[in-house]
């Protein structure tokens, strides 16, 4: 597959490193940095392109005529969309993903524009959008729904979360063999403890691992289930209602849209003329404006009473001293937006406890676009070191390697575990320790990849046969 790459940043230099590593793909990333393209030629067996990417003698020098996919990855919404569509009128690219940040594009309606889950941006010639904005808003969103998760991941149209959770004294299956967990657990709910964080160290466990506290304990469960599972865990403990947002950009003001019926929020934003904005287009919220590291106003605004702490501006720093800053002065947790990826895993399960990068969860959001097979959703798990994975299979016994097979009888990747199943016909939840069960056609398949480097063993796996198609 020949693959063209806008933007040499962060993302799209992760992004060329993935695809680069598979031998049938042909990457060459584009950016008008001269100095970052040939640090990337250095270390990565692509082809560099100087030039802007939205102008097409720069996209044909690429060679746009005979490109695959587009992955318009810069940090230019314009430049990306504007590619896009010179991609699609002039070179007939058949994929082109854009990263667009502002809501606006997506979000905007018109009578003229036909209805599309890109909004405005489908005139642009756009298959598919990547909005780091509102993936890391849902994130958290899903972490502030549940007390003390560190991670919560949805899957097959959330019928199935993935949540990783620390034990805590108390807990029933605290100090006791992870086989015991089914006899505590309602008829009804079942669930996979996938992995345990130690000391930094990943665990998969065996039946007889013997949960300890402190351990992060990563496991999958039907949605509706979930709370129960988390009791086993840790002792109960009271739900959320207050939390504090610093940063009132557009994560922090679309989160505390998105929640504002159900908690009660504060908002601190730096900027006079934003803050005006944020407190007359929010309902329930209260506006403060100053700085986050000001000590002052955090005492005066009752921080020790707070249940969760947000920082989600712009600048790692700023957001990395005031949690540090509210977690001392009595925040009960603490979330951080971190840009960096090389700071994610140096603050994660430190003073603050849980550290949110918007670009490994944009990569994610990329690879699960791209990787073949049926991938649906690709996520980083906590502490970087894993995925999860959701893919639907397809085929027969003929066609398939696993398809009609029963999940004790395949022979899975080392590394690759299942956590749940959900059949697509009833939408039943099927936990991966049910090894006796077969996998049927249509299947949601939820993995955890405890070593990423079987992915490409994994994706051929749950290929079809070119039979399949007849």
């Amino acid at each position: 597959m020949k693959i063209l790459i806008l933007g040499s940043g962060q993302v799209g230099s992760t992004i060329a490193q993935n695809l680069a590593a598979t031998p049938s793909n042909d990457v060459t990333v584009i950016d008008i940095d001269e100095k970052a393209l040939q640090k990337i030629n250095g270390r990565l067996d692509v082809q560099t392109v100087v030039g802007n990417g939205a102008s097409p003698l720069t996209l044909e020098r690429a060679g746009a005529a005979d490109a695959d996919l587009l992955l318009a990855l810069t940090r230019n919404d314009e430049t990306n969309i504007v590619a896009c569509k010179v991609a699609a009128d002039l070179f007939n690219i058949p994929g082109r993903i854009a990263r667009v940040r502002s809501s606006e594009y997506i979000e905007y309606s018109n009578p003229k524009i036909e209805e599309n889950e890109n909004g405005s941006l489908s005139i642009f010639g756009i298959t598919e959008t990547i909005s780091p904005e509102q993936l890391v808003t849902e994130q958290l969103a899903g972490l502030l729904n549940y007390t003390s998760a560190l991670q919560v991941l949805n899957f097959a149209d959330d019928k199935v979360r993935m949540v990783i959770v620390q034990a805590r004294q108390g807990g029933l299956l605290v100090n006791r063999e992870i086989a015991d967990i089914t006899q505590h657990l309602p008829e009804n709910a079942d669930c996979q403890i996938c992995a345990i964080y130690r000391n930094n160290r990943l665990i998969v466990p065996m039946p007889q691992t013997v949960i300890i506290e402190g351990d992060e304990i990563l496991f999958a469960a039907a949605t509706d289930s979930v709370n129960t599972i988390m009791r086993e865990l840790r002792p109960k403990e009271a739900r959320t209602r207050r939390i504090m947002i610093a940063g009132g950009g557009n994560i922090g003001y679309r989160l505390a849209k998105q929640l504002e019926s159900k908690y009660d929020i504060k908002i601190i934003e730096y900027n006079p003329r934003r803050a005006e904005w944020i407190a007359e287009n929010l309902d329930n919220t209260l506006v403060l404006q100053g700085s986050a590291t000001d000590e002052t106003l955090l005492d005066d605004e009752y921080i020790d009473e707070i249940d969760v702490f947000c920082a989600l501006t712009n600048d790692d720093e700023n957001n990395i001293m005031s949690s540090l800053l509210a977690k001392n002065l009595g925040a009960k947790r603490v979330v951080t937006i971190v840009n960096r990826s090389s700071y994610v895993n140096l603050l994660e399960g430190n003073k603050i406890d849980i550290v949110v990068s918007p670009h490994l969860i944009t990569i994610g959001s990329i690879l699960a676009h791209i990787r073949r097979g049926d991938i649906v959703a690709v996520h980083p798990l906590r502490r970087g070191t894993a995925e999860a994975i959701e893919a639907v299979v397809h085929g027969d016994t003929s066609t398939s390697a696993i398809v009609g097979r029963r999940i004790t009888d395949i022979k899975w990747p080392s590394g690759c575990h299942i956590a749940a199943i959900v059949r697509a016909e009833t939408g039943e939840v099927v936990m991966g320790h049910h090894t006796e069960t077969c996998i049927q056609d249509g299947d949601h398949i939820i993995f955890f990849v405890s070593r990423r480097r079987v992915l490409k063993e994994l994706e051929k796996l749950i290929q079809v046969k070119m039979g399949f198609f007849g």
